[in-house]
This record gives structure tokens, sequence and C-alpha cells, in this order.
């Protein structure tokens, strides 16, 4: 979970840097502009693409720093494919926080609070898994592995 926070801190950057991107060459002024989806979307393949380039690389910075790597079931490199997958299956993570967001009957308190309950119970039901793996990996047919130090 530690590393996942790291991400977390280094996609505030990217976000940041492609949000400022995207309103410049689309002229987006606000944030209540009705091009917002468009922003979102480009987003999620810009988040797409750097997950899925470095995972078939084996890891992401914060993943190096906890010496974490990320391999298909048989132990192998993921391919493409199979990342874009995992991050596909990876949003799990925030299926319910965005739905409760969505639905606009939540306060900014309440919807940190479902936020933070939802992370928690997804990251406890790893310990059903046979192999400790997060359900997500399971679904994408990967897992997290031990990186040995170099």
């Amino acid at each position: 979970m530690a590393a996942w926070f790291y991400e977390a801190v280094l996609l505030f950057a990217i976000g940041l840097i492609a949000t400022l991107l995207f309103s410049v060459l689309v002229q987006m002024r606000s944030g209540i502009d009705t091009r917002r989806w468009l922003l979102q979307g480009f987003l999620a393949v810009v988040f797409a693409i750097y997950f899925s380039y470095l995972w078939t690389r084996g890891q992401t910075l914060p993943m190096k720093t906890w010496r974490i790597r990320v391999v298909d079931r048989h132990g192998r490199r993921l391919t493409q494919g199979r990342a874009l997958l995992r991050y596909l299956f990876c949003s799990v993570w925030f299926a319910a926080p965005l739905a409760a967001y969505n639905s606009g009957r939540f306060s900014l308190p309440q919807l940190g609070f479902i936020a933070a309950g939802w992370v928690a119970l997804w990251a406890m039901l790893s310990h059903l898994h046979p192999q400790r793996q997060f359900w997500h990996d399971a679904f994408a047919g990967t897992r997290l592995v031990d990186a040995p130090e170099r």
C-alpha cells in the first residue's frame, strides 16, 4: 500500500501536466466546462499509457522503491494487452468512490470516508486470496512478486 500512495503522488504530477496540456490545446478555461468529460477520458488514456508501458517493463518507480515487480501467472513480463487488462481491473479501486461522487448525494467528508473505507476493504479482501494477491491481479492473470535487489 505504501507503493500505492507513492504512485498517487506521481500520478498527481502526471495528471497536472496532462491537464495543462489538454486545457491549452482545447482552450478549456474552467473545470465546469462541458468538455470536462473529454478531459477525464484523456487522463484515463494518459494513465493507461503510463501504467501499461511501465508494467510491461516490470515496475513503476514506486514499485522499484519498494522492490515489487508485476509478472504474469507464469512469472514472465506482462504483454501490452495483459498490462492494459490489469489497468482496467485496477479501476475497481475507484469504482465505489466514483459511483458515490457521481450520485451527487454525498458531501466531501462523506466521500473521503467512502473512498478510505472502500480502499481498506478492497485491500483486506486480498487476505481471502490463496496467494494473498489483490483480486484485480487474480482477474487480470498477474501477480506481484518480490524484486531482488540489484
